[in-house]
């Protein structure tokens, strides 16, 4: 029931009904907010980003989205999960500018770099490089990983988003993670 009621209003904030808006936001805020987390899990220890800010800065966007002929509750949480990904990429860029020489440059200790190094962490940028390869080279399969990594939507809802079966999106979804895999440990 709450699928189909998210699915009516976002075809009724499409059809430029902003009251719509303010009453899809408490339906999706939560499902929003396990993305996010799911995201921020991803990423380093000590993130500055924190869900809820992702969450708001996503929501910003998605706002902002200009004749977006919504199709359902899945399209609209693949939407989502690629802003969130770009917001994470941003903030990623921004923080690489700052280790280079800004504001942010801080000393480490060689036992603290060490402890930093053996970290494991999903590095956002290679990531969206490699992504960014995949989609050049197959974009249904980048798309894929978009939805599922990023959106974390199930087969089934990348099934539906994509227009695709459930069989070929798990053949993709396997495509693509050996792929990634590879290129990343290159």
């Amino acid at each position: 029931m709450q699928s189909e009621g998210v699915t009516q209003l976002l075809l009724e904030w499409g059809a430029g009904d902003k009251a719509a808006l303010d009453e899809l936001l408490p339906l999706v805020f939560d499902e929003l907010h396990r993305l996010a987390r799911g995201y921020l899990r991803r990423e380093r220890p000590q993130h500055t980003l924190q869900p809820t800010a992702l969450v708001n800065e996503a929501y910003l966007r998605l706002v902002d989205q200009a004749h977006v002929r919504w199709q359902n509750r899945a399209h609209f949480f693949g939407i989502a999960a690629n802003l969130m990904r770009q917001i994470l990429v941003d903030h990623a860029r921004e923080r690489a500018a700052d280790k280079r020489g800004g504001p942010a440059q801080q000393r480490l200790s060689l036992t603290q770099a060490e402890r930093v190094v053996r970290q494991q962490e999903v590095d956002v940028l290679a990531l969206d490089e490699a992504l960014d390869k995949l989609a050049a080279f197959d974009a249904q399969q980048g798309r894929v990983v978009e939805l599922k990594f990023f959106g974390g939507l199930t087969i089934e809802e990348i099934a539906e988003v994509l227009g695709i079966s459930h069989a070929t999106v798990e053949r993709e979804w396997k495509l693509a993670r050996a792929w990634l895999r590879r290129e990343l440990s290159a």
